[in-house]
């Protein structure tokens, strides 16, 4: 082979070489989201940026083009909150500090291992959860006097009011973790009444007053520090922890419900259970609902007329559209353990854009659920009165449901 074959030869395989990171950068930067919604729209972000959050989001990046105008951060993930760990499991809270327009309703998301306890504790604000993985054994008294103890599975919720003591302790293998929802969006999980800490503050003498004992009986009490989730042996039999000649709770007057045993409203395209103090009697100050929603679904259009709406994704992906009046509307998304928000009256839809079942409770500062259909809505208005406000056509008309159907297609 002659010098300028061989030449022409090496700078051949050069050449190719060198396409095969072009080609490569190329389709790298076709996956790369880019804030451009349609041609000539937008442009490209050359970073610095976080992919990972963008592909999270993707309404936000390239929102729907009816979104307009300015509304408040309506999203906020536990993956962002910082976690308290302890012996016995960890916690984390989403509450005003973290989500400032949640000024009514603050959430934790609490792990407890096999034996792990919450310490025995209350607190000024009302306490409802929802059990979300494994088992637990919830003790508490109510202000007559009674014992309350029971065991909480997945889907169980308890609500103990403000001021009422309890503890919570993890069962089986594994130990649980729930989702606590307090009607405060102020709490803070550090700010509790805790019963070491109280003993820990009474002079001994008072303590020996009180209880009929000696003083020196006491003064053993460890710090809080090490009370507030810490390790314990697993409880025995339920009925062994319900005292003989103690009067318990009466089961009209639970702490705890069975919300999976609910009769759900059921569409074809999902279902929802409604919890609130008609069915649990104990739940005053929240109200609830368990919404499922499966792929290509949607929580029909609709508001809520008496209060905020406060959300827990639980599984799946999703996006909400949120319309605020004075024709101001943005599309948040969410994933599994987020938190979402919508304002007292504002508009709403919530749609699975995954392709597994979307899951989510909505939480409401009420003792009532309440919520208003647009479809029902219009359909219950005079057709020509409706007409002269939208000119829809006919089969618009025609498809208006008069029975609320809230996941959609019905």
């Amino acid at each position: 082979m002659n010098s300028v074959s061989r030449r022409n030869v090496i700078a051949g395989t050069a050449a190719a070489a060198a396409l095969v990171p072009a080609a490569a950068g190329a389709q790298q930067a076709a996956q790369t989201p880019q804030p451009s919604r349609a041609p000539n729209t937008g442009g490209t972000d050359p970073g610095p940026r976080d992919l990972s959050r963008t592909r999270q989001n993707p309404d936000m990046l390239n929102p729907p083009s009816t979104d307009h105008g300015t509304l408040p951060n309506l999203r906020f993930s536990y993956a962002d909150a910082h976690v308290r760990q302890e012996s016995g499991g960890w916690t984390r809270q989403v509450t005003v500090r973290e989500l400032g327009v949640s000024q009514d309703i603050a959430g934790v998301n609490m792990r407890l291992n096999a034996g792990g306890v919450r310490e025995l504790h209350w607190h000024k604000e009302a306490e409802w959860a929802y059990m979300l993985y494994g088992s637990a054994r919830i003790t508490a008294i109510d202000t007559q006097g009674r014992q309350f103890v029971d065991d909480v599975g997945v889907g169980d919720l308890w609500y103990f009011s403000g001021g009422i003591p309890h503890s919570i302790q993890g069962l089986g293998d594994d130990g649980c973790e729930f989702l606590l929802v307090f009607d405060d969006g102020h709490f803070d999980e550090d700010s509790t009444f805790l019963i070491s800490d109280w003993f820990r503050r009474v002079p001994a003498e008072v303590l020996a007053k009180n209880f009929g004992v000696p003083a020196n009986l006491f003064g053993h009490t460890p710090s809080p520090d090490e009370l507030y989730i810490f390790k314990a042996d697993k409880p025995g039999p339920l009925a062994q922890d319900r005292l003989d000649g103690v009067t318990q709770v009466p089961s009209a007057e639970s702490f705890s419900h069975r919300m999976l045993a609910q009769d759900p409203i059921r569409t074809k395209s999902g279902t929802v259970r409604i919890t609130d103090s008609s069915v649990f009697k104990a739940s005053k100050t929240i109200a609830a609902a368990l919404v499922e929603i499966e792929p290509g679904g949607l929580r029909e259009l609709h508001w809520h007329p008496n209060t905020n709406e406060w959300q827990y994704y639980i599984e799946g992906q999703a996006r909400m559209g949120v319309f605020a009046a004075s024709g101001q509307a943005r599309t948040f998304d969410y994933v599994a353990g987020d938190v979402g928000y919508v304002p007292f009256a504002m508009g709403h839809y919530v749609e699975n854009t995954g392709n597994t079942t979307l899951r989510f409770l909505e939480m409401f500062r009420s003792d009532h659920y309440a919520d208003l259909s647009l479809n029902q809505w219009m359909a219950l208005t005079p057709q020509q009165l409706l007409q002269s406000h939208l000119h829809l056509d006919k089969q618009v008309i025609g498809a208006l449901r008069r029975d609320k159907a809230p996941v959609v297609p019905a």
